[in-house]
């Protein structure tokens, strides 16, 4: 049973504390897209790119914090947890396909990919029932919300914004193909930073309802 106080409930301190910290996240995020853009160094918006390089730590972050939050959690919502992992670990996986293509051989990325998620996706199906009854229970949190946003961001409209058509229409004759790639990295890249800020707010959501046991 849990405590009268619901768990995913943040007190107005640390909501105004956490919600100062992440816009200035996001602020010294821009700054450093910014600071990228106005270097004009070779490959700004490339594989590698300070950008990418920025996306694959935010992943790292993110998939870190899914996986503390899975040894954490013994009861709120472990085996959503699990699919964060296998999400969040697949895309981290995924955002080195150059690297991957290049050094170890060409579709090294979708073979990592299927070793990481498979065993992870095998799991959580054999505990489905669990799954769907803890993905009720963090649908109305605010770890689960920002979770859909970043998710969102970088799956659907990052893609979407950054079609090489849609940039060509906007520019016309005037198009660069670094108009479309500042875009969609950068859209990326804040959707990466959506999902950071998710997984942390998931461990802190952890230890609230951990807190709010009887006999705590």
């Amino acid at each position: 049973m849990i405590a009268t106080s619901s768990p995913g409930q943040i007190g107005f301190r640390a909501m105004c504390i956490r919600g100062i910290a992440y816009i200035l996240l996001v602020a010294a995020m821009m700054e450093g897209v910014f600071h990228t853009t106005t270097s004009h160094a070779a490959g700004r918006f490339t594989e590698y790119g300070i950008t990418e390089i920025a996306q694959s730590l935010f992943l790292l972050i993110a998939t870190a914090l899914a996986i503390v939050a899975r040894m954490i959690d013994r009861a709120f919502a472990p085996q959503v947890s699990l699919l964060l992992i296998a999400l969040l670990g697949a895309s981290l996986i995924r955002e080195q396909d150059a690297w991957l293509d290049e050094y170890i051989f060409d579709g090294a990325w979708q073979v990592l990919v299927g070793l990481w998620v498979i065993p992870l996706l095998f799991i959580m199906i054999r505990q489905r029932k669990a799954f769907a009854l803890q993905l009720e229970r963090l649908a109305n949190t605010f770890a689960f919300g920002m979770f859909a946003a970043g998710f969102l961001t970088v799956y659907v409209f990052s893609r979407l914004f950054g079609r090489s058509e849609f940039w060509k229409a906007v520019l016309g004759e005037h198009y660069l193909r670094i108009f479309k790639d500042a875009v969609e990295e950068t859209a990326e890249l804040f959707g990466y930073t959506l999902l950071m800020i998710a997984m942390f707010e998931l461990v802190l959501l952890i230890r609230r309802y951990q807190r709010a046991l009887p006999g705590r």
